[in-house]
């Protein structure tokens, strides 16, 4: 009898996966643009709008590799994220992104190195700037 349970519980973990492997397998997201916006010095504005995403974490990620493209054609290594506004009208995902561009590590818990985030969004095939 337990290993009935056992097997059956295996069953539906194994179910499970195929599950969530099936929902990333249909993620085929739709990149629309990136506008950005010097706003004072190292402050920039990020604008994208997508389709497909599957909340605000896609959005958010489609911005962070905006900032860091720009970063680097800038010249610089670094940028930190001050705030991102997403929102979401009939399937049109708009995220609206303020970060700082900087030379050197700035302060701060959001930073990230441009050259890291933008390896890794080529890997995950996010386009930037």
């Amino acid at each position: 009898m337990m290993r009935t349970a056992w097997i059956i519980s295996m069953g539906l973990a194994l179910g499970a996966c195929a599950q969530s492997a099936q929902q990333e397998a249909k993620f085929t997201p739709s990149y629309l643009g990136v506008d950005t916006r010097l706003l004072d010095g190292d402050l920039v504005n990020f604008h994208v709008d997508m389709r497909g995403a599957r909340g605000r974490d896609d959005v958010h990620a489609y911005a962070e590799c905006a900032a860091a493209q720009y970063a680097l054609i800038r010249g610089y290594g670094f940028a930190r994220h001050l705030r991102t506004n997403v929102e979401e009208t009939d399937g049109l995902w708009r995220g609206d992104s303020v970060y700082t561009i900087s030379a050197s590590l700035p302060r701060g818990l959001k930073t990230i190195d441009a050259e890291v985030v933008a390896s890794a969004c080529t890997e995950n095939g996010i386009p930037m700037v």
